[in-house]
């Protein structure tokens, strides 16, 4: 795995996957992606903040490139939108190099170039008028106008774009166009249910099986305090930092607190529910 050099307008990683990330299976979500990859559809990932959409991607990018791509070519290329996006930042740019004006692609041209599978991680974040620029790679055309370069590019046979969104934070500010959504199959995720959560917790933290299925139980209890303020339930990364915190010897209750009480929110009656939860777990 490499990551690209930083850049102050883009935050972009790019993937070259040399073992199976670690994804446990909920449903039919492998089968529904690879079927979409091998169709050249392009994919939207809806779900709640942590519950695997990311991990998800890269499993996905290895099971489908990894056996592929033995070059050294990304099979991953993630960027992480924001609302200063600009559709230069994905396509390219011309910059000057000592005296000489040169061409660099941007993470969406490299991707639609090799073959790689593009993530566009909270894509609603990004202006709308940046978000149009993927329209034609997400119907029959499959190409991606440079109008800086004056060329068309067209996709490279592998390429898959991947795009994905919290409905929690919904609004009507920051939403997919009608005209962007209906370009995209979909696939709904959810917090996974405590027996396959605690297998997670278990193989990402080390613990033993009687404790992962306690912080697993844990989150589910947590999750139901959205009726009573929490503004999103606690999710599988937040359960998984709290297992590598007790892996290190750091008491339950305290590292609950740390990645669970103290991150979730500042409300103190909504902290004072989540201590009173995990007491109850971790007597």
């Amino acid at each position: 795995m490499r990551e690209s050099a930083a850049r102050a307008e883009v935050n972009v990683t790019e993937f070259r996957i040399e073992q199976e990330p670690y994804y446990l299976p909920i449903g039919r979500e492998c089968e529904r992606f690879e079927a979409a990859w091998r169709a050249r559809l392009p994919v939207l990932l809806k779900g709640p903040t942590g519950c695997g959409k990311t991990r998800f991607v890269e499993h996905m990018a290895f099971r489908l490139l990894g056996a592929a791509r033995k070059d050294r070519e990304a099979q991953l290329i993630t960027v992480a939108c924001h609302e200063d996006l600009t559709a230069s930042d994905l396509v390219g740019k011309f910059l000057l190099e000592g005296e000489e004006t040169v061409w660099v692609d941007g993470p969406l041209t490299k991707a639609v170039g090799t073959g790689a599978i593009c993530y566009l991680d909270e894509v609603v974040e990004a202006r709308k008028d940046t978000t149009v620029l993927i329209h034609p790679l997400t119907d029959h055309r499959r190409i991606l106008p440079i109008e800086k370069k004056g060329t068309v590019l067209r996709a490279h046979e592998d390429f898959l774009l991947v795009i994905s969104y919290n409905p929690g934070y919904q609004s009507v500010f920051k939403n997919l166009k009608p005209s962007t959504r209906q370009r995209f199959v979909a696939i709904e995720f959810e917090y996974p249910p405590v027996e396959a959560e605690s297998k997670i917790l278990a193989h990402e933290c080390g613990l033993p099986d009687k404790e992962a299925k306690e912080l697993a139980r844990l989150g589910e209890k947590v999750r139901h305090l959205k009726s009573q303020g929490l503004e999103e339930g606690v999710s599988t990364r937040l359960l998984v930092y709290a297992g590598k915190l007790m892996a290190q010897k750091i008491p339950p209750r305290e590292a609950c607190e740390m990645a669970l009480a103290q991150a979730l929110t500042d409300d103190p009656d909504v902290q004072r529910a989540v201590r009173d939860l995990v007491q109850a777990v971790f007597p």
